[in-house]
């Protein structure tokens, strides 16, 4: 998932997939899904789809099935090969609202993202830029004076993650 910009007062958008474009010639469309399991996205709607020129289609009753290398989906109101073809390259958006509250010790990334980063000496590191993944662990990168990438292992790096002060605190030298 991908966070994207949001204005004051507007809902926080999540990106949670990607046409790839028509599938047949019934307006079905190919859809790359970004969610875990990939079917799950049509349990996270409504949905806002964003062409590559900046159109913004709003979507609700989104239907899908498992096909090839993706999901074959069913929107309302794209009926036809054209109308598929012209959704080529959109991103699937939803609001984070609509996503179930994480386990507890679990977080979604988004969430994370532009939290304050200090570690146990109280040295500030700067902010949570993104995560990404190595396989074997998640990764935390804060952009401060430097950019500087935390494993993200609890409680070995991560000591503590409180949203309410915004701050994440970290066992990790200032100088490394």
């Amino acid at each position: 998932m991908t966070d994207t910009a949001h204005p004051a007062g507007q809902q926080r958008m999540l990106v949670m997939g990607r046409v790839h474009g028509p599938f047949g010639v019934r307006g079905e469309l190919k859809l790359e899904s970004f969610t875990d399991p990939p079917a799950a996205i049509f349990r996270y709607q409504p949905w806002l789809l964003r062409t590559p020129q900046g159109r913004e289609l709003p979507v609700s009753g989104a239907r899908g099935r498992p096909g090839g290398k993706g999901l074959v989906a069913r929107v309302p109101g794209c009926d036809d090969r054209d109308a598929a073809e012209d959704l080529r390259g959109a991103e699937v958006l939803v609001p984070r609202s609509v996503l179930p509250p994480p386990a507890p010790g679990e977080y979604y990334w988004v969430d994370l993202e532009g939290l304050r980063v200090v570690n146990l000496d109280g040295v500030e590191f700067g902010t949570v830029s993104h995560l990404f993944s190595t396989g074997v662990n998640d990764v935390l990168v804060v952009q401060g004076e430097r950019e500087r990438m935390i494993p993200f292992r609890e409680p070995d790096y991560i000591r503590s993650v409180d949203f309410a002060a915004g701050l994440i605190t970290v066992d990790w030298d200032a100088d490394f």
